[in-house]
């Protein structure tokens, strides 16, 4: 124990001094120990053949569940298809149900306005009929006078 003794002096005050003491492992402990491997036993035939069919049946099992997911993850890729189709085709209706109506506003709006210029016109070709017919009525009873 004393050969591993390492003393280090760290600091000196007025107090005193301070030190760092190392203690090391005895020689004998350096020295790693072999692991000690369990004692081989005779593998028989029935052993290996149920080892490998308990790996195989591992194996099958890995294999149905990665499947498992692969199908979970179609399923869920076709639904989410299958929803944003359903979602385009009702933008798509209400799209066209709103053009539609837009298009019969327009066109009720126009006959309107086309209604309306008609009988503006009407009004006013009655009117011009009427400031004629009234010249004319003046004007024949001021050649009657004179």
């Amino acid at each position: 124990l004393s050969s591993r003794l390492e003393v280090k002096s760290l600091t000196q005050r007025l107090a005193g001094q301070a030190f760092e003491v190392i203690l090391g492992a005895e020689p004998s402990q350096d020295k790693r120990q072999p692991l000690a491997l369990p004692p081989r036993r005779g593998v028989s035939l029935e052993e290996l053949q149920r080892r490998q069919e308990a790996a195989e049946e591992r194996r099958k099992s890995q294999e149905a569940a990665v499947l498992k997911q692969l199908a979970e993850k179609r399923e869920r890729e076709r639904e989410v298809l299958h929803k944003a189709r359903q979602e385009n085709s009702a933008f798509s209706r209400k799209t066209e149900e709103k053009l539609q109506h837009k298009m019969e506003v327009n066109k009720e709006n126009r006959e309107a306005r086309l209604h309306e210029l008609r009988q503006r016109l009407q009004l006013k070709a009655s009117l011009t009929q009427h400031e004629v017919f009234l010249h004319l009525t003046q004007s024949n009873a001021h050649l009657k006078k004179k």
